[in-house]
């Protein structure tokens, strides 16, 4: 199971920055005109687009005046609130972001027929390292080997 976190990770690494910039970027920009438009209607005591708006939009194109009545108007706990609630959606969504990008089993990013399949000089009880018909780098099959030396070349020989 670790080799899936580890190649989930390894895979969506510039994802999963990408997505801690847009969480923060999302704090400043839509939660907190989203708390001073919600405590707006609360002075007002009923819902009024028109009015949720108008402060949403105000404290979206200036922050530092939506930071000022979050503290002005002891707005911070609401703040924090909505701020848990969007961070738990927000960590939902990126954690199945991140299962999706798990690998299905040990082999998925390892090239079919390559020696990267072998640890510490495996395949060299086969094959041989420096001469014999060349299978891939580093990689040869002896002519002495007993037993089946059956080749299956796959490609193009260039003749010209």
């Amino acid at each position: 199971m670790n080799y899936k976190i580890q190649g989930a990770f390894k895979k969506g690494r510039t994802t999963i920055i990408v997505a801690s910039i847009l969480w923060l970027l999302l704090a400043v920009v839509f939660i907190m005109p989203w708390t001073c438009g919600c405590y707006q209607n609360e002075l007002l005591g009923r819902f009024e687009m028109d009015a949720f708006m108008n402060v949403f939009v105000k404290t979206v194109t200036d922050p530092i005046r939506g930071f000022g009545a979050i503290f002005g108007h002891n707005l911070f706990f609401n703040y924090l609130k909505n701020l848990f609630g969007f961070t738990l959606f927000y960590v939902i969504i990126v954690a199945i972001g991140i299962i999706r990008m798990m690998p299905k089993h040990r082999y998925d990013d390892i090239e079919h027929g390559s020696s990267d399949w072998s640890e510490g000089g495996e395949q060299y009880q086969v094959l041989s390292k420096k001469e014999g018909i060349i299978l891939a780098e580093n990689n040869y099959l002896p002519l002495d080997k007993r037993g089946n030396v059956n080749v299956l070349v796959v490609g193009r020989f260039w003749f010209w």
